[in-house]
C-alpha cells in the first residue's frame, strides 16, 4: 500500500525541481520537422485520456486532473497530486535518398496538483468548485542534420550541419465552477520558451585549412496565457438516491490568439573547434543582439461529447488550430491550419458486489484512435494518426479505498502512431509509452466526528 502523505511545501519543492529538469534535459531525438513553427507539439492530454485516443473535451475523472478542459476541475472531490512521464521510440524513414534513423527518448510529461474549494453551503445548492496548478511542456525543438554537398568549383566539398533546440513550456493555475448541470473553468499562467537554430558550414580540403562559419539565431520568449472550457451534463438515468447512473456530457474548450514577447540574437561568425568538440569564436562577421519582437501563438478550439454509464464510457472530440495566423517577428512559416478527430472508450468491469480479491475487475481498460493533418506543411500535408490503449490500475488496497477514499492510481497509455506517408518522402513512426501516478488524499478538509 502506497502512502499519499505529501505536504504543500514538498510539492512546491518538487515543482521547482521539475522546472529545472524541464529546462535542462536534453533529448536524443532527431526530428527535422521540429524546425518549423514552434516545434513538435507534445500530447497535451492527461495520461488517462491518452489511453482513449486523447478525448478530453467532456471527460471528468475523480482520480486524475484534466487540464485540457478546466471546466472538469469543478468535480474535484479530493486533493490530487498527478505526475507523469513518457518514453517514445521513433523511426524516421526517407525514400529519396533511402535511409532510416532510430531514436529512443524519455520526457517529463506534466506535474499538477488539484483540490476542492466548495463549502458545505455550496454542496447543498448543488454547486462544486475546484482548483489546480502545475507545469507541462507544450512543444519540443530538437534536431541535428548533416549534409555533404557536391564539389564546389570542382575542388572542395561543402559540409553543412543544421541544428536546433528549444521548445515551449507552461506554468498554469486553473479553476472550475459547477452550478447544477453546467461547469465552466479557465486556466491562466505563464508561457515561456526558446527557439535556437544554427547552421555551420565548412569546406573539406586535404591541403588547405578553412575556418568554419556559424550562423546562429537565438530567440527567447514569454507571456501570459488564458484558456477556458465548458461542460454540460444531461442525466439519462438516476437511482433511488438521485445519483446519476447514466449521462451524456458535452464539452467545449479553447484559447484565443496569444501574443508572446520575444528577444532575438542574430549572429554570424567564424569559429574553430577545440579538442573537446566545443567551438569558440575567431571573428564576428555580424551581430544583432536583443532585438525585440512578437510571436503570435494561434487560437484553438475543441469540442466533444461522451456517454458514461456504470461500466462504459464512449466519447469523441474534434479540435481545430488556426496555425495560418502564426507569425514569428511578422514572418510566416511552413505551417497550416490543422484539425484532429479523436474517439475512445473505457470499460470498468467491477460491480457493487465484486469482491476486493478480484483485482483486475477494478482496473479501467481504455482504447481509442486519432486522425488529422499535421500543422507542419513543407511540401505536402502530412497525415498524422495513431491507435491507443491504456489502463487505470489501483495501487492502494481496495478495502482502504472504500474505507477512507484515499488512493493511488497508476495510469498507463500505449500509442502507436505515424506522421507522413509514401507521398511525403519523410515518414515518422512513433511508439510512445506514457505512465502517470495520481495520488488522492483528503487534505485541507475538516474531519467530522459523530
Amino acid at each position: 500500500m502506497l502512502s499519499v502523505k505529501l505536504t504543500t511545501a514538498k510539492f512546491l519543492s518538487i515543482l521547482i525541481v521539475a522546472c529545472c529538469l524541464q529546462l535542462g534535459v536534453s533529448a536524443q531525438e532527431n526530428s527535422p520537422f521540429s524546425r518549423y513553427g514552434l516545434g513538435d507539439i507534445v500530447p497535451n492530454r492527461n495520461i488517462f485520456t491518452r489511453g482513449m485516443g486523447g478525448i478530453a473535451a467532456s471527460q471528468v475523472d475523480n482520480q486524475s486532473l484534466n487540464f485540457t478542459n478546466p471546466a472538469s476541475l469543478a468535480n474535484i472531490t479530493n486533493t490530487i497530486f498527478d505526475i507523469a512521464a513518457e518514453a517514445d521510440f521513433r523511426t524516421l524513414k526517407s525514400s529519396k535518398p533511402a535511409s532510416k534513423y532510430n531514436s529512443a527518448n524519455a520526457y517529463f510529461s506534466y506535474m499538477q496538483m488539484g483540490f476542492p474549494l466548495a463549502t458545505p453551503k455550496m454542496y447543498k445548492k448543488d454547486m462544486r468548485w475546484g482548483m489546480s496548478f502545475g507545469i507541462r511542456p507544450v512543444t519540443k525543438i530538437n534536431y541535428k542534420i548533416q549534409t555533404n554537398a557536391s564539389p564546389v568549383g570542382g575542388i572542395d566539398s561543402l559540409n553543412t550541419v543544421y541544428e536546433g533546440t528549444g521548445g515551449v513550456n507552461q506554468v498554469f493555475l486553473g479553476t472550475g465552477l459547477r452550478i447544477k448541470n453546467l461547469s465552466v473553468g479557465f486556466n491562466v499562467g505563464y508561457m515561456f520558451g526558446s527557439k535556437d537554430y544554427s547552421t555551420k558550414l565548412s569546406f573539406i580540403n586535404d591541403s588547405v585549412a578553412y575556418y568554419l562559419s556559424n550562423s546562429a539565431n537565438k530567440t527567447t520568449f514569454n507571456g501570459l496565457f488564458v484558456n477556458g472550457g465548458i461542460q454540460y451534463d444531461i442525466a439519462l438515468e438516476k437511482d433511488r438516491n438521485d445519483i446519476v447512473k447514466r449521462n451524456i456530457r458535452l464539452g467545449l474548450y479553447g484559447n484565443l490568439q496569444q501574443n508572446l514577447r520575444a528577444s532575438n540574437d542574430l549572429i554570424r561568425e567564424t569559429i574553430v573547434y577545440d579538442a573537446n568538440g566545443s567551438f569558440f569564436r575567431l571573428d564576428s562577421v555580424f551581430e544583432e543582439l536583443d532585438k525585440k519582437g512578437t510571436i503570435k501563438y494561434p487560437a484553438m478550439i475543441g469540442a466533444g461529447f461522451s456517454y458514461q454509464g456504470i461500466h462504459w464510457i464512449y466519447g469523441a472530440d474534434f479540435e481545430f488550430s488556426n496555425w495560418n495566423n502564426y507569425r514569428f517577428y511578422g514572418q510566416t512559416d511552413q505551417v497550416q491550419n490543422s484539425w484532429v478527430i479523436r474517439a475512445g472508450t473505457q470499460f470498468y468491469p467491477a460491480k457493487d458486489n465484486t469482491p476486493a480479491k478480484k483485482y483486475f475487475s477494478f482496473v479501467k481498460y481504455r482504447a481509442g484512435f486519432y486522425y488529422g493533418p499535421d500543422y507542419v506543411n513543407t511540401v505536402k500535408s502530412r497525415p498524422e494518426y495513431g491507435f491507443t490503449v491504456g489502463t487505470g490500475m489501483p495501487l492502494t488496497s481496495l478495502k482502504r479505498i472504500n474505507y477512507t477514499g484515499e488512493y493511488v492510481v497508476l495510469n498507463t497509455a500505449l500509442e502507436i502512431g505515424s506522421r507522413g506517408n509514401k507521398q511525403t518522402n519523410l515518414r515518422e513512426n512513433i511508439v510512445r509509452f506514457s505512465i502517470g501516478i495520481s495520488m488522492n488524499a483528503r487534505w485541507f478538509q475538516k474531519q467530522k466526528y459523530q
